[in-house]
């Protein structure tokens, strides 16, 4: 069982030095994007964590993977904070440029819709505005954008009907650093496909 726990170990340490955690977790370069999208957990440690599951059955596979995710998000968005209005372009204008690869589920000219590269839940989809128009984070939302707030929201609906989650699904805005926002562009994340329960996180 040691060696379980070793092999355990090392594949989070692994992972936390290949990228972030989610699209709400350390900050995004295109280099660590590329590279945590092509991280898939083994067949091996997948056994080895149901192994230590049955001994621990409160542990979830997440604290096991990602150790110090908290700690690494809260500092990440505050990094992030500090720059949210340099203007800079970020990982999502990369995506709705395709200058990155995206698993998108819905697009029309104003949204684009697309999978968590580390879904929280069986759904967990990201749906953000084309334009960042200064929307940055919910908190810097003006009257002047309110059709777009209402464009993202009804496209929540429609991703959760595509996805079949539309009898329960959450969606989640995370705004500013005490919220651990670290993409400085205003998002809308999708979460479905299991109980949700409440409060959350």
């Amino acid at each position: 069982m040691h060696q379980v726990s070793s092999f355990i170990t090392t594949v989070g340490q692994n992972i936390n030095r290949v990228g972030p955690h989610t699209f709400d977790g350390p900050d995004y370069t295109v280099s660590n994007y590329k590279a945590f999208s092509n991280v898939r957990v083994s067949p091996r440690a997948t056994s080895s964590f149901n192994s230590i599951k049955f001994l621990h059955p409160n542990l979830s596979q997440r604290s096991l993977f990602c150790t110090n995710a908290t700690h690494d998000e809260e500092a990440s968005a505050k990094a992030a904070a500090a720059s949210a209005d340099s203007g800079a372009p970020t990982i999502f204008d990369k995506i709705i440029n395709k200058e990155i690869p995206s698993s998108i589920v819905y697009e029309d000219e104003k949204v684009l819709a697309f999978r968590d590269i580390n879904p929280q839940a069986p759904v967990h989809v990201l749906v953000i505005p084309k334009a960042r128009d200064g929307l940055t984070h919910l908190g810097k939302a003006e009257a002047r954008h309110g059709e777009v707030l209402g464009q993202l929201f009804y496209a929540a609906k429609i991703v959760a009907e595509r996805e079949g989650i539309l009898d329960g699904f959450r969606v989640v805005i995370n705004n500013g650093p005490d919220a651990c926002q670290s993409v400085y562009h205003l998002h809308l994340h999708v979460l479905g496909g299991r109980q949700m329960k409440w409060p959350p996180g």
